[in-house]
């Protein structure tokens, strides 16, 4: 026994000193790249849409919960359309392809060209990966499970078919990992001087598969895709929204969107803090670049001095975006719980209802991120036909003309406009709607219900008001 623990710890040690001298290397002094999103075009939402459609989610949340009875409402969300099935048997070849095209963006990251719109890396993690297949993970399922680039690779080592596991993770650490690990990714992407830079962003892309590669080796596949792994966690919380159902014998059915989280257990506190961080990362990117947030720290924003200089602030506002968010979240449900009189345990009435977040989460990231993905896809599609910057044309889309026209003009501008405020507020129904549905699971009574979800629906209506504020105000970049 007391040899297994030696080699343990020296297996241990290796892994963190690689991080300590990752993390070293990660804020280190670097050139000053821009976010992804900070290359989009800037359209502000007009006032007029704003106070609309603020008036109008308040009106529609109100009737919600006044006129549609939760019994109703749970008859609807049941409802399904059979398609057809497939299996699995080509998950683990669709893996090995996924993760034979990652090799070769973090070949191009370290050996490319070091121009972030000319790089494949950064266009395909930060635009396609991060921006477009979540936005794919909400419409069409769990995609991510089968395009993770680690399956494949597993299934290849000896008994990697089985989930034997050296270590086991005790239960109560939950998917704290995965939490850890988000708030790492979303401090690089938000707060990192440079998260476009291809050969930092390759040493980090590369470093994380690496060591979660290892972490399934030692805690067994599942367990760690569960646990430590954040963004099939985060995807996989994105999926539940999908109007595509897949059931344990591989047969396909059309439902609701919205309808299977009506069907998910409670998450445990790990869980709820990981849910409650995706949205307030996305709210944050939001926030960090409007004149009113770099006002607080005297910052002219007309002379914006570079993300080196606002590190300190960032790293605090990404803090406090997410303890204001959860405190609001825990403090609307425990209001909810005392007005119906309720004598479930908070753990359980927050871990339900906190899936009523995924819409409003979904429908930002689809405002947030639309011009994003519209200009800086085609730049991906161009990279990727020449990924080494050699003069190859791979894909016949090298020397295709990037149109940033496709968000520039009026015409263009006034269906942008009327896609983010329409998400926002379809996000925002579809959230009391689901909320309403997992009011009912705790309290049977209409009545009661409806009493517990007033003060949660009062911060859906805030939270939808202050997305809507950020696509109004003003922001660099």
């Amino acid at each position: 026994m007391s040899g297994r623990t030696e080699g343990g710890a020296v297996e241990c040690f290796r892994p963190s000193l690689a991080l300590l001298l990752a993390a070293l290397w990660l804020v280190s002094p670097s050139p000053a790249f821009a976010h992804a999103s900070d290359r989009g075009h800037v359209l502000l939402l007009p006032t007029g849409y704003y106070l609309v459609a603020g008036a109008f989610a308040v009106a529609a949340s109100f009737l919600v919960l006044a006129l549609l009875p939760p019994d109703t409402l749970g008859r609807v969300w049941r409802r399904r359309l059979p398609l057809f099935a497939f299996s699995d048997s080509t998950r683990a070849i669709i893996s090995l392809v996924s993760f034979a095209g990652f090799a070769i963006l973090i070949a191009a990251g370290l050996l490319g060209s070091r121009d972030p719109l000319s790089n494949p890396l950064p266009l395909v993690i930060w635009t396609l990966l991060w921006a477009g297949l979540t936005l794919l993970q909400g419409l069409l399922g769990d995609l991510w499970s089968w395009l993770n680039p680690w399956c494949g690779p597993w299934r290849l080592l000896p008994r990697g078919r089985s989930d034997e596991a050296t270590w086991q993770l005790p239960q109560w650490l939950g998917c704290w990992p995965a939490v850890v690990l988000f708030v790492a990714f979303a401090w690089f992407e938000l707060v990192d001087p440079a998260p476009d830079d291809p050969a930092r962003l390759a040493f980090a892309a590369g470093l994380y598969w690496l060591f979660t590669f290892i972490a399934m080796r030692v805690f067994g596949y599942d367990k760690w895709s569960r646990s430590g792994e954040f963004l099939g966690i985060f995807f996989s919380m994105v999926a539940r929204f999908a109007p595509v159902e897949r059931d344990d014998k591989g047969r396909l059915a059309l439902c609701w969107p919205g309808a299977r989280l009506l069907t998910a257990g409670p998450l445990p506190a790990s869980g709820i803090a990981f849910l409650l961080l995706a949205l307030s990362s996305v709210s944050f990117d939001g926030l960090s670049r409007t004149f009113f947030w770099l006002g607080l720290f005297g910052i002219n924003p007309l002379e914006f001095p570079g993300r080196t200089a606002v590190i300190g602030s960032g790293s605090l506002g990404l803090v406090l975006a997410f303890v204001l968010l959860a405190g609001v979240f825990l403090v609307a449900v425990i209001l909810g719980q005392r007005l119906a009189g309720s004598d479930k345990p908070l753990a359980q009435a927050a871990g339900l209802l906190v899936w009523s977040i995924v819409p409003i989460a979904l429908a930002y990231h689809v405002a947030h991120y639309l011009t994003v993905l519209l200009v800086d896809g085609q730049y991906a599609l161009v990279s990727l036909s020449d990924p080494f910057a050699l003069g190859w044309d791979l894909f016949g889309t090298a020397d295709m003309q990037v149109e940033a026209g496709v968000v520039a003009g009026a015409a263009s501008a006034w269906w942008l406009w009327n896609v983010q405020a329409g998400a926002i507020i379809l996000g925002h129904v579809l959230a009391v709607l689901v909320a309403h549905g997992l009011a009912w699971r705790l309290h049977p009574q209409p009545a009661r219900a409806a009493l517990s979800q007033f003060p949660l629906t009062v911060l859906m209506i805030a939270y939808t008001i202050f997305g809507l504020w950020l696509l109004a105000t003003p922001t660099v970049g």
